[in-house]
């Protein structure tokens, strides 16, 4: 049966997460290789900072936006200040590197023939894409591909390219102030460029405000000629209209509407006296017409009619020729006062119709005078204000002023501002560093074996028992005889801790039969069984070495046995234990040796009579070794493995696969086989210390020297 020894047989760490110190272990194990990185980094860096890396120098020009402006004259400018807002200012930052101020730079300082901008003239690079082209071009037949002829403006642009990325342009926050920054690899040039691109972004302001008054006064001549000719046409016009009309004054017109209106009144004055003496006139003939003589002789009071009507004896009968004839003249002076009236009415009507057309003639002749007059003073108005505004632009021209100024020059920097070769060696550290350290992760994380007992345990989970370094025997027959003759070298040392943590496993129940095993042959699983048994039986016990490996039967090449019986013949009866099993004088202990046969080895072990046999055992003897074959091999360890007290499994350091182990790990759990501890066996110091590992066999280093 198996003893719950350990729990961690039964789940492994999950591999997601991740183990710091595991980590940091790895990385100070591969400590000579990061440090050889980080120092051949450190050189190639230094290399170029000091003999590859061109220096660069870098200086700056200070710009002022002037948002004060001198006002010489009181005159309006043509073009105004610029404002202050930040939309402004950014404008302008895009103005000062503009590729037309840049091509007045480039051709002002003749930069189309200096090869740092001017990339033609740079000699063509060792290995270049064009070279690369051509020789493949080459392999396969083809002439090579023929260089593209540049024109002179290509040229131009492409030297405006390798300028704009050689300036940079910025604004300081919160004021009007702009850096020009030129980076060159001659520092008088650097400050030459930044001067004379801020001395040419004022020189371009002036000339703008130049250009923008001078088409004004052009524009401004050619206008005042224009009006003033519209002016002498208007006038003129104002002439000829006065000279071909007959015109009154306003003051003459006003009384003419005066008379007009007299005329008025005094035709209804005549118009009203007229209907009235015509009434009467009609009134009185009616009355004569009825006889009614007294009562015309009342309305018309006339002195002769009335004393002529009295005359007839104040008779009605009006028979008196004189009175009649004097009643006629009265009606007939009735009736001529009546159409003089009329007349006098027909005269002033005819004299208010010529005296109103008059005035209408004289009227519309004013007024279109006066329209010609307005028109004439509009067009003075404008040529005198557009004559005046030519006066104050050409005054312009000569006091212009531009709206920024260089608040301080570009100096000549002494210092290249790059490579910054601090920065540079302390980044190729860095990354000499991060180099090395992925090179040794990546080394560690490709390595498919165990080099540490971390490793081991981190994977399987289960508790790494014993680390058995290499026996420098010649032959396994030797191996005992080593390890008797030096009690004290680091593999009988290593054996001692192994078998005193199998002890300790369970100190209430200590394992009687301890199963060895391995993942795959030649892990050394068969040599720590014979030192284990050999170590044991050192403290005074009764101890049994049983070969379970009875298809290789490799105990015969560590012991002089051969054609003895022995496990087979024990099970089957034909042989008693105490007759077959062989006590050797090196182990101190008895030796079980394996037979072949010809029944299967699982079907031996999974037999009664083998759980019956282990029984007697834990009887007759303290402890009980079993050597099994591998588990990968053969299922014959899983079936032993059931009916044991304690499983060592071996690990070859730096040859079993990590697979290898965890399918043997696997494959005795599937049938509840508890491991109860792992030996990484076959150690080699100098792999340990090639590897990183040194200072990982603890103690047992310094027995490495024995």
């Amino acid at each position: 049966m198996n003893l719950p020894v350990s729990s961690l047989d039964s789940q492994a760490s999950p591999e997601s997460e991740i183990d710091l110190m595991l980590l940091f272990r790895t990385l100070w194990r591969g400590k000579i290789w990061i440090i050889l990185a980080t120092v051949i980094a450190i050189l190639i860096g230094g290399y170029y900072a000091y003999s590859i890396a061109t220096p660069l120098y870098t200086t700056r020009a200070v710009v002022m936006l002037e948002n004060r402006q001198e006002q010489v004259v009181d005159i309006e400018s043509v073009m105004t200040g610029l404002s202050g807002d930040q939309a402004t200012v950014n404008t302008e930052v895009e103005v000062i590197r503009s590729r037309g101020l840049l091509e007045k730079l480039v051709l002002k300082l003749d930069l189309l023939n200096d090869p740092e901008y001017n990339t033609e003239l740079q000699p063509e690079p060792i290995i270049s894409v064009t070279k690369i082209v051509n020789f493949s071009r080459g392999l396969m037949g083809l002439p090579p591909k023929e260089k593209k002829q540049l024109s002179e403006r290509d040229i131009l642009d492409a030297t405006i390219d390798e300028l704009l990325k050689k300036l940079s342009v910025s604004n300081i926050r919160q004021s009007y102030v702009f850096n020009i920054v030129a980076t060159s690899e001659d520092p008088e040039k650097a400050a030459l460029i930044a001067n004379t691109l801020g001395e040419l972004y004022i020189r371009d302001q002036l000339e703008v405000k130049f250009d923008a008054t001078a088409q004004a006064t052009e524009w401004l001549t050619e206008r005042v000629t224009q009006l003033q000719v519209e002016l002498e046409d208007a006038e003129s016009a104002v002439k000829e209209f006065v000279s071909n009309t007959d015109l009154v004054g306003p003051e003459s017109l006003d009384a003419l509407n005066r008379q007009l209106k007299d005329l008025r009144e005094r035709m209804l004055k005549t118009k009203a006296t007229q209907i009235v003496a015509q009434k009467q006139a009609d009134h009185l003939r009616a009355l004569a017409e009825s006889g009614e003589f007294e009562e015309i002789v009342k309305q018309t009071n006339d002195p002769t009619l009335r004393r002529l009507f009295l005359a007839q004896g104040n008779a009605n009968d009006g028979s008196s020729k004189a009175f009649q004839a004097r009643l006629e003249n009265v009606l007939q002076n009735t009736d001529q006062k009546n159409a003089q009236m009329i007349n006098q009415i027909n005269a002033l009507s005819q004299s208010i119709d010529s005296l109103q057309i008059q005035i209408e003639s004289q009227s519309k002749d004013l007024v279109q005078l006066q329209q010609l007059q307005r028109e004439a003073e509009a067009s003075r108005l404008i040529y005198e204000y557009f004559l005046s505004r030519m006066k104050e632009t050409s005054v312009q021209q000569g006091i212009q002023q531009a709206d920024s100024r260089v608040l301080s020059y570009a100096v000549v920097p002494l210092r290249p501002a790059s490579p910054r070769k601090a920065i540079i060696l302390f980044l190729s550290a860095i990354m000499g560093m991060i180099f090395g350290s992925g090179m040794v992760l990546l080394k560690e994380y490709a390595q498919n074996t165990f080099r540490t007992p971390e490793d081991l345990e981190h994977l399987s989970g289960a508790t790494v028992m014993g680390q058995i370094p290499i026996i420098p025997a010649r032959n396994r027959k030797k191996v005992l005889k080593y390890l008797t003759d030096k009690p004290t070298s680091a593999a009988a040392e290593a054996i001692r801790n192994l078998r005193t943590s199998i002890l300790l496993s369970n100190v209430d129940k200590p394992p009687k039969i301890i199963m060895s095993t391995s993942s795959i042959p030649g892990e050394g699983k068969t040599t720590q069984s014979l030192a284990l048994a050999q170590n044991l039986s050192g403290l005074g016990k009764k101890v049994l070495l049983v070969e379970g490996d009875i298809r290789r039967r490799t105990f015969a090449e560590y012991f002089d046995i051969k054609d003895k019986q022995g496990l087979l013949a024990v099970l089957s009866g034909e042989a008693k234990l105490e007759d077959v099993a062989i006590f050797n004088e090196y182990l101190k202990a008895d030796i079980l040796i394996g037979e072949k046969s010809a029944i299967n080895a699982a079907d031996v072990f999974s037999s009664d009579r083998f759980h019956k046999f282990l029984d007697d055992l834990r009887k007759k003897y303290d402890y009980v070794i079993i050597d099994t074959p591998p588990v990968l091999a053969v299922p014959d360890a899983r079936v032993i493995g059931q009916s044991v007290d304690a499983i060592l499994y071996t690990v070859k350091w730096d040859s079993t696969t990590r697979r290898q182990v965890s399918e043997g790990l696997k494959s005795l759990r599937s049938v509840g086989a508890a491991v109860t501890g792992l030996v990484l066996a076959q150690i080699n110091k100098r792999g340990m210390k090639r590897y990183g590992y040194g200072d990982s066999y603890g103690a047992y280093g310094d027995y490495y020297d024995n």
